[in-house]
């Protein structure tokens, strides 16, 4: 079952995720509908809050983007980073490790808004995995992107957050847009108040 994808301007967006203390049938369930949403919605990785729930949980899949290598070392060996995938990160740390560079990113939660984002280049990521094992590797290329956009929100951090000023300026009409749209279905969902 696949869940509704939140967008600019639901205030879930702006939230820092609580920390998972163990895996339970429910959060086993919710990974699952993590990644039929993540695979429906055609994203590359998906972040709790982006469905409405302020964890710190996010799946990544990064195969279908087969023109943006990724590189990922597991003990210091290179592994192919495919045969990880989808990935399920929870409670993740992250520490920059490249130097930064400029790389295209989208977002779910902002439909049709594509921008080059400054991110390191390659990271270091710990976090437990939807069997509570405990994850520890280097990535790089488009992985590290995705780890680091998704990582963001979790921390209650918009890929926006990161534009250049002048950049914020060029989507402003259309940031502007999804969040009228966002704030005009909110309205509509607030329950009547008895009189």
């Amino acid at each position: 079952m696949s869940l509704n994808v939140v967008k600019y301007g639901e205030p879930v967006l702006r939230q820092k995720g609580a920390r998972i203390e163990q895996i339970t049938p429910e959060i086993k369930e919710f990974i699952d509908q993590m990644l039929d949403t993540m695979y429906k919605a055609r994203g590359l990785g998906l972040a709790s809050q982006q469905v409405g729930r302020a964890l710190q949980l996010t799946v990544i899949d990064i195969r279908e983007a087969t023109g943006r290598p990724s590189t990922l070392e597991i003990d210091g060996k290179e592994s192919d980073p495919a045969g990880f995938m989808p990935l399920v990160l929870i409670n993740p740390e992250i520490k920059p490790v490249g130097e930064p560079i400029p790389g295209p990113e989208g977002c779910l939660s902002f439909p049709e808004v594509y921008c080059d984002i400054t991110r390191p280049e390659s990271i270091d990521v710990k976090a437990r995995n939807e069997n509570w094992h405990l994850l520890s590797f280097r990535c790089g290329g488009l992985l590290a992107r995705a780890i680091q956009h998704e990582y963001d929100h979790l921390q209650g951090i918009l890929f926006i957050d990161r534009m250049t000023r002048e950049q914020k300026m060029e989507f402003r009409p259309e940031l502007d847009l999804i969040q009228a749209e966002t704030k005009a279905a909110l309205a509509g969902k607030k329950p009547k108040k008895n009189s």
